[in-house]
């Protein structure tokens, strides 16, 4: 009985170094890979949350007029930026925001979108950029790796995941453990190896819950588990309202297939059509008069107006503001002038809302300067990260070999590690995919193979 009890502490402490180096080692793996797209997210997300002071200086003379006199109508500012890009037609009118901003008209021409930057009291044209050169959406497409294809966005999901991965793990790593330092202070100087891990251990702990935060409301965007999850809520009553559809004819065509931005919850709900018995006897109103209604109804200046492409389509105005509450989609019979739907974040479900929150925090617009500073300063951490880890395993890597942490004595430990890489993948299937493939690989690749298990040690 006394032997028994004897090895009690020592399988005990066996079976906590093997969960530990388990973790470690899937800790680097995930790291490894995930360091390229974290960094990238990292400095294209800083420049985002600041997009509209860049706009203000940068790109000030573009968007900035003297207000002289009174404006001209949003039909001849359309056509004065239709006629700046030849051959091209107006598909969408932004309504300055203040009397201090310009007109914004997107005119397509040959499967070719373009920005026509027009000064509403003078009719100048004040600058033209195609949609997908202009500076906002450049960073966007690299934060999102949207340039070079589907996989790529792939990539970055899986990236997003890898991130909450390390987050977790991170934590159990970091966990005090009768340790003093490298909880809350960070040791040594930088040429000491147990700096950088301190720095890097002391960052992910006060740091790590945003990071977490701002992972999981960027999977909305994500091309596989955010379309998924876009179209189950959607279908289910659980996104936009649909409901409101329910006496209206609706068109092949989705809100973000007609506004230049649309709010993540509306993107796929789908475009009403307009009454076309109506145009034997009724001229369409015209886009002065639609934004004269959109006003009128009490849309929030500087909103965008979908110009209807054809007979059967409707004026669709939109606003997706810093404040949540004025978030709204209108749109409005092209014959009768009628709203047809009418659909803001308060009718939104539960879901539906609460997601949108989260991205309006993610993009720093919930809580003004204080919100854009928390997640610049999440932004920054990540950076921090990234390189501390990069730093603190080149000073820890073995000459010509990888440096992988040791594999854990207690191989038996690696079945809870299946188990919860099953369930993270259910929740992230991409993620979980890698994840599952990350494993199998170290087990019955690395693990066999000679050459690799020494370069991977």
């Amino acid at each position: 009985m006394s032997s028994i009890t004897s090895t009690e502490p020592v399988e005990s402490a066996v079976s906590g170094v093997s969960l530990y180096r388990a973790i470690w080692r899937w800790h680097f793996f995930a790291g490894l890979l995930a360091v390229p797209f974290m960094l990238n997210l990292a400095i294209t997300g800083s420049l985002y949350l600041f997009k509209d002071e860049i706009n203000d200086t940068v790109f000030a003379y573009r968007y900035d007029v003297t207000p002289a006199g009174q404006p001209l109508s949003p039909q001849a500012l359309s056509d004065i930026a239709a006629s700046a890009v030849p051959g091209s037609k107006a598909t969408t009118y932004r309504d300055p925001a203040t009397p201090e901003r310009s007109a914004i008209v997107t005119v397509a021409a040959d499967d070719r979108s373009t920005l026509v930057f027009v000064n509403p009291y003078d009719g100048k044209v004040l600058d033209t950029v195609g949609t997908t050169e202009e500076f906002n959406t450049v960073v966007k497409h690299i934060h999102s790796l949207a340039y070079f294809g589907g996989a790529a966005n792939r990539l970055v999901e899986i990236a997003g995941g890898f991130a909450m991965v390390l987050v977790l793990t991170g934590i159990y790593l970091w966990w005090p453990r009768r340790q003093t330092g490298g909880v809350v202070s960070v040791r040594g100087t930088p040429s000491r190896r147990v700096f950088w891990r301190d720095l890097h251990a002391v960052t992910g702990a006060f740091a790590g819950l945003l990071i977490f935060f701002l992972a999981a409301t960027g999977m909305p965007w994500s091309g596989y588990w955010g379309a998924n999850v876009q179209s189950f809520l959607g279908s289910h009553g659980m996104g936009y309202p649909a409901q409101l559809w329910d006496d209206v004819p609706k068109s092949a065509k989705v809100t973000e297939d007609i506004l230049p931005k649309v709010g993540w919850t509306v993107e796929k709900a789908p475009v009403p059509l307009s009454d076309i018995a109506a145009a034997q006897s009724k001229p369409p109103i015209g886009l002065d008069r639609a934004v004269e209604i959109a006003k009128a109804a009490g849309m929030t200046p500087g909103f965008d107006m979908a110009i209807p492409s054809n007979e059967a389509g409707v004026y669709t105005a939109a606003i997706f503001p810093d404040d949540l509450s004025r978030e709204r989609t209108l749109h409005i019979d092209q014959y009768s002038g009628k709203p047809l739907v009418d659909i803001s974040y308060g009718t939104y479900p539960f879901l539906g809302k609460a997601i949108e929150w989260g991205i309006n925090v993610h993009q720093g617009q919930e809580w003004g300067r204080f919100n854009q500073f928390l997640m610049l300063a999440t932004c920054l951490a990540i950076i921090l990260s990234c390189v501390t880890a990069v730093i603190m395993w080149w000073k820890r890597r073995p000459a010509g070999r990888v440096g992988v942490p040791p594999q854990p004595p207690q191989r038996s430990v690696y079945i809870g590690l299946w188990v919860i890489a099953v369930i993270f993948g259910i929740a992230f299937p991409l993620t979980g995919l890698a994840i599952l493939s990350m494993i199998a690989f170290d087990q019955l690749v690395i693990r066999f193979v000679p050459p690799l298990r020494r370069a991977f040690s």
